[in-house]
Parts: C-alpha cells; structure tokens; sequence
C-alpha cells in the first residue's frame, strides 16, 4: 500500500475538472487522479498534460454509475488506504436552447448533479484521512435560483438543524412538482441548475456538520464553491473566465493546510465565504 497522498478530481477531462487536475498536478504533493466516464477521452486528456511535463493519472468514474463508484472507492481503498482530496466536479447542464420538456431537464439534471455527488460522498468521505479537504463544486447559481425560493424553502434550505433525509426529500419533490407542473405554485423557481446546487450546498452543509460530529478531532475541511462564470462547453465562450481562473476557488479550498480550521461548510466565491 503506498503512503503517497492521493487527491480525485470527478468529471475532469475538460473544462473547469481539467484546469483543477492541472493545478493539482503543480501544487498538491502526491498523485492526482483524472476520472471521466469515457476512457479514450479520458486517456486523451492524461496525455494533454504529460505533454506540459505534469504527471496526472487515470481512473474511469462515472458517477451516474454506483459500480463505477465503487470500483474506484475498492481502488483506492487497495491502493492507498483512503483518500486526502477530493474535489466533486462532474455536473451537467442544459443548454438554454434545449427542447427538452422542463420536467426531464429537472429529473436528468438533478441525478447528476445531486443525487450522483451524493453517491460518490457516501462512498468515498468515509476514505478521508486526517486534514482530508472536500470540494463539492456548486455555483452563484445556486445563491440566485435560492433568493428566487418561496420563503417557506428558504427558511428549509437555510436551516442548520436539516437532515440529508430531509434535503433529499424536498429534492425529489421538485422534481416531481415539475412532472406535474406544479412547480412554481409550490414555490421553486424556474431553474433547475440552480435547485440542484442549491442541493450540492446544503449537502455540503450537512455533510460538514456530521463530520464535526463522527470525525471531531481530524481536521478535515469540506466546502461547496462556486468557480465562477467559466468559459467551458457548458457555459459557452462569452463567459468571463478561463477554465485555469475557475480551477482557483476549488483549488484554494482542496489545498488549504493541514491545521486550518477553515472554512469548513461554506459557500465559497473567489476565495471568500458567501452569506447562505
């Protein structure tokens, strides 16, 4: 088993994932591993940063995929008996000119960016090793689409006593309020990007909240942040930010020392905690 320190980074093949590998690749003292779905694109991206002289390597994930998970979580469990940074990525969204009915952008974009971070969480935090750091990657949108909240789901989503039980409730009912139209006369906006960040941030509440509870004394640090308005596939190249500029945020927080006793389940922007 190799002591070297290990950092994963999901959905990193391009865009903001692969800028995040790159800065790990200069700045985190151990292996980083590159995951994607697609192995050949996957392979592809690896090859892209050896030719820079840096030294990610390869591990498939899909996190649509429970097996997919849990063969990385035996992987590294094997290889290196836990994990010390793990930065959530992988997200899709929709573009504004999709025909998709609203309904199925809801279902398809809340299984992956919600319910898929949270497999990959119940599977690979309790791996964290001491001074272990967390980056659950969620967005401003996040902030906007929860101003745009009933005050009734404000007050839930801003609660510091909510359980994942009850966050997955009241994600699976939006979901289900969009199938039956319902979905702004029960109070949710008209964005559900930004409904299944605002799940990643407050999952990320939670899960900091219990591990101050179960894992107290070990320094581990767990965020959700937001890289910004990025110039990706997904947010199109009018957008105000390089891909390395976006990796910042996500990358201050997956290096922040060991010892640090923050920020621990925040929202962070530019390096800066935001109101919730």
């Amino acid at each position: 088993m190799s002591n070297t320190p290990v950092a994963v980074v999901t959905g990193s093949n391009k865009g903001i994932g692969f800028a995040i590998v790159r800065a790990l690749c200069k700045q985190f003292s151990g292996d980083v591993y590159l995951t994607s779905r697609n192995i050949e694109r996957g392979k592809a991206a690896v090859a892209k940063l050896q030719e820079e002289g840096l030294k990610p390597l390869f591990h498939q994930l899909d996190i649509d995929d429970q097996q997919s998970i849990q063969t990385l979580r035996d992987f590294l469990k094997e290889k290196y008996g836990g994990l010390n940074v793990l930065v959530n990525n992988a997200g899709i969204a929709f573009k504004v000119a999709d025909t998709a009915p609203f309904a199925v952008q809801a279902e398809v974009t809340m299984k992956t960016n919600f319910f898929a971070t949270r497999n990959v969480c119940k599977e690979l935090l309790p791996l964290l090793k001491p001074n272990g750091r967390v980056v659950n990657i969620s967005s401003m949108c996040a902030i906007s689409a929860l101003a745009k909240c009933s005050q009734d789901l404000q007050q839930k989503f801003r609660s510091d006593t909510i359980t994942e039980e009850e966050l997955v409730k009241l994600m699976e009912k939006f979901v289900e309020d969009t199938k039956k139209g319902v979905h702004e006369k029960e109070g949710w906006p008209n964005h559900a990007y930004g409904v299944t960040k605002i799940g990643v941030t407050v999952l990320s509440r939670i899960q900091a909240r219990m591990l101050n509870e179960t894992r107290k004394g070990d320094g581990i640090l767990l965020n959700a942040c937001c890289p910004g308005w990025v110039r990706t596939d997904m947010a199109g190249p009018r957008a105000t930010k390089s891909p390395d500029e976006g990796a910042e945020t996500p990358v201050y927080l997956a290096l922040l020392p060991p010892g640090a006793d923050g920020p621990h389940g925040q929202h962070v922007s530019e390096k800066k905690v935001q109101k919730w």
